[in-house]
């Protein structure tokens, strides 16, 4: 009995190469430079966060030195731990989350039902309304600050004096009203079967209830890609909220950051730490949603 190097290779059938390919030299060098080429650039693509990590580490000496050395001579570890304590990262955390949270329940409900209005219901003027949604997608989203600014004033939602979180409400509604969100949802609601519709109409749903009951559940993936959207977009928001949010009790970690940053008596290898520990919720998000993300990347450019 043949003695398999990879024994799950010899049941591989799919594929770009199958176990009989790999009996091919020719093939055997071309798998070489596939596994040469994935290792390349998954070293290109971690090399940054490890950079990072590698130079928050060090002093500050080692930083300008003029040999420069990728590995720190000392691995203060401790630092973590001051940092931690020198910067309120707990309420910095606490703001980010609850401003994420709410913008991605305002991006998935808002949306989905603009998007099942316009593709499934089809009032009088839903085309009309459709392509006014898509030209004003077509408008740099820097050039409505201005506007949005006012608005946002004159409804009073703009007060450096309070410290509550209505104060977000602004923001969550920016994502709420989201003309990409918008049209990945009509796009997925067309190719729904509306048999199924028809069929909870008939039962005596109304139109809301067909929304929630039927739609919704049937539009799992096409949610869960709106909320990963969100939920990075609404992370990494700069912009918006340093110009709205003017209490520091409210401030989300970039602009925690940014204003870190600006800070005479903040060391440069210090800061670097702070810009390590703005990445971890990142990578743990991807870690927990990794399949999601990449099934997301895969869907934006194909259509069943």
């Amino acid at each position: 009995m043949t003695k398999h190097v990879f024994p799950r290779l010899k049941d591989k059938r799919g594929g770009f190469l199958n176990f009989a390919d790999y009996r091919n030299p020719g093939h055997r060098v071309g798998y070489a430079f596939i596994v040469f080429f994935l290792c390349f650039f998954s070293f290109v693509a971690l090399f940054p966060i490890l950079f990072l990590l590698f130079s928050s580490l060090k002093g500050y000496g080692e930083i300008n030195d003029v040999h420069y050395t990728f590995f720190p001579k000392v691995w203060d570890w401790g630092r973590f731990v001051r940092i931690w304590q020198t910067v309120n990262f707990g309420r910095y955390y606490l703001n980010t989350f609850v401003y994420v949270l709410g913008a991605v329940v305002c991006a998935v409900l808002f949306n989905s039902l603009l998007a099942y209005a316009i593709a499934i219901l089809k009032p009088v003027g839903a085309k009309v309304i459709d392509k006014a949604i898509f030209l004003g997608y077509m408008i740099p989203a820097v050039l409505n600050i201005y506007p949005l600014i006012q608005e946002i004033q004159a409804v009073g939602l703009l007060n450096p004096d309070s410290e509550s979180y209505a104060m977000y409400l602004s923001l969550w509604l920016g994502f709420g009203a989201n003309a990409y969100y918008y049209m990945l949802f009509k796009d997925y609601f067309e190719r729904l079967p509306k048999s199924l519709m028809e069929a909870g109409s008939m039962d005596g749903a109304d139109r809301l209830q067909v929304f929630f009951r039927i739609v919704l559940p049937l539009s799992r993936p096409i949610l869960g890609i709106v909320a990963i959207f969100a939920m990075t977009a609404s992370y990494s928001d700069f912009l918006l909220p340093y110009l709205v949010l003017q209490n520091d009790k409210l401030k989300p970690l970039m602009v925690g950051i940014y204003n870190l940053g600006n800070t005479t008596t903040f060391k440069p290898e210090d800061f670097l730490m702070v810009l390590v520990f703005s990445t971890i919720p990142q990578i743990i998000l991807f870690l927990i949603f990794q399949r999601q993300i990449m099934n997301a990347g895969a869907s934006k450019g194909s259509k069943e």
